[in-house]
């Protein structure tokens, strides 16, 4: 079951990481304007030589940076809450650690998933009418990565927490096991 956990913790940590990378730098976006390629961020934008903090306070940025920000906080927490339930740290005993883990991964993958939705929404309908010559790039590709990651760290903690309480009582039958007793009373 401690194969779980880790490997939620360890896709956790990858896309923690990847969030990290996708939500500081500055190729989210590639056009042609004029003779130049430019690229930008969530924070910047860059000429060939220069780069330029956005100046505008622009609804779908700012519901991006927020979102992404939200995310890395959510997978952050997620993971210390995971680390502390795979070394059995004893602090708030009473506390589920595997389980708010697992929702705070969950949480994260959702924060994320919603960011790019809207940079995407609002990318596509603004460049694609715009520019003519505009891709995604790799700031953007790290982004929907780190969404598969954070989902599956969520989908490993999960089975690791169901995987736990089942043993947790085995002195209780679940109801398949109370039928097949039964019968097999019945049966004598």
């Amino acid at each position: 079951m401690y194969s779980f956990m880790g490997g939620g913790l360890f896709c956790a940590g990858v896309g923690n990481i990847l969030l990290i990378v996708s939500t500081a730098t500055d190729y989210w976006l590639q056009y042609r304007h004029s003779t130049n390629y430019m690229h930008q961020g969530l924070w910047r934008y860059c000429v060939p030589g220069k780069c330029y903090s956005h100046t505008d306070s622009i609804a779908y940025w700012d519901a991006t940076r927020a979102f992404m920000i939200l995310s890395i906080l959510a997978c952050f927490i997620g993971i210390i809450l995971g680390v502390m339930a795979f070394i059995h740290y004893s602090s708030f005993d009473k506390f589920d650690k595997t389980f708010a883990a697992g929702i705070l991964f969950f949480t994260s993958s959702f924060f994320v998933l919603l960011a790019m939705a809207i940079y995407t929404g609002v990318t596509v309908n603004y460049y694609g009418k715009r520019y003519g010559n505009w891709r995604f790039s790799w700031s953007y590709i790290v982004g929907w990565v780190a969404v598969v990651l954070t989902f599956f760290s969520g989908m490993l903690t999960r089975k690791h927490h169901a995987g736990r309480t089942q043993n947790t009582n085995p002195g209780l039958f679940t109801a398949r096991q109370q039928r097949y007793h039964c019968t097999t009373m019945l049966q004598m």
